[in-house]
């Protein structure tokens, strides 16, 4: 089966080569993203794999379909890029990664909590440069702070385990509340509520219609002076324009982002030669209590590993026809 690998960087390249070891796909690879400009590439192809910010919408679609594709692996558990009810009338089965590693995002969302809390990435060129002052450079302690984690799946059941061993009161959001915390002693409140007593809050959750804009003007407003905001789940979860706002304001005293609504254009790219224009994102970067990285929460060893070989198990299960639990239906 042959199969056009989008969004591909060297490390994609490896690991999955080495997944397909039997080489059961015969995988070709394009740096470029799946787009209206770029579905043309598909043409003699049986399936695509795709990642965070490759375009799947109905134009896509409806040229794949046109190309004779069959099916799409997505190499990460969202699919909010997908428009699945169109794949479905069009016969193309979608599949994605669900469980490849939660407690990398998870330790990715603490260590930006770290970062900016202890100030590590300021202490660091400050040394560099001879300086050893600390003036500037006091933070908090975590132990008896409300953390407040939004979504309560696989990683934000990581991200909860992570901060009780700091010794923090975690509070947790979810429509579908997990029993089993509730056995343990968590505390599922209302997001009206959570915006009340948090100290910090994290980001663990989906992005569809009702969480678009989670964070906006309006719930900013329900929050604690001084906040603590970590997304690493999907970037239009937050409306930077609000959040922009909120930190002239004060009412943001941190915030953590490792993704961006507007990062497909901008992340897992070198532009460092680049004049970025996008003038939201470069006013973020002035601000001494905001740290951005470019969606490196999954970015780990056992992460690559694990999506790349469920990458070709899902291939392998759609070529032989056998039924899988990890197939997206709308």
């Amino acid at each position: 089966m042959k199969v056009a690998v989008f969004s591909c960087k060297p490390y994609d390249k490896r690991t999955l080569i080495k997944a397909n070891l039997d080489n059961e796909m015969q995988l070709q690879f394009f740096e470029s993203r799946l787009s209206e400009e770029t579905v043309s590439l598909t043409v003699g192809f049986d399936a695509v794999s795709c990642f965070v910010n490759d375009q799947l919408n109905t134009q896509v679609l409806k040229q794949l379909a046109k190309n004779k594709i069959k099916s799409i692996a997505l190499r990460c558990a969202g699919f909010n890029n997908v428009d699945l009810e169109v794949a479905e009338k069009l016969s193309i089965q979608v599949f994605h990664v669900p469980d490849y590693s939660p407690t990398s995002v998870a330790e990715h969302a603490v260590a930006l909590i770290l970062s900016l809390n202890r100030k590590t990435h300021k202490a660091y060129h400050r040394v560099k440069e001879g300086n050893f002052s600390l003036e500037g450079l006091m933070g908090f302690n975590l132990s008896g702070k409300t953390v407040a984690c939004i979504g309560t799946g696989r990683i934000g059941l990581a991200f909860i385990k992570i901060m009780q061993g700091f010794g923090c009161n975690v509070v947790c959001y979810d429509p579908f509340p997990n029993p089993n915390l509730i056995e343990q002693g968590l505390s599922y409140q209302s997001l009206e509520q959570i915006y009340q007593v948090a100290d910090i809050i994290s980001l663990h959750c989906p992005l569809n219609k009702d969480t678009q804009h989670l964070i906006d003007t309006q719930s900013l407003a329900q929050m604690k002076d001084g906040v603590m905001i970590i997304n690493t789940s999907r970037g239009a979860l937050v409306n930077v324009q609000s959040a922009v706002d909120a930190l002239y304001k004060g009412k943001i005293g941190y915030l953590g982002l490792d993704v961006y609504e507007q990062e497909g254009e901008l992340f897992f790219e070198d532009m460092s030669d680049t004049i970025i224009q996008d003038s939201v994102f470069q006013l973020l970067l002035t601000f001494p209590n905001v740290m951005v990285t470019g969606h490196q929460g999954y970015f780990t060893d056992i992460a690559l590993s694990h999506i790349a070989q469920t990458t070709i198990e899902n291939l392998t299960s759609f070529r032989l026809g056998e039924p899988n639990n990890r197939q997206l239906t709308s």
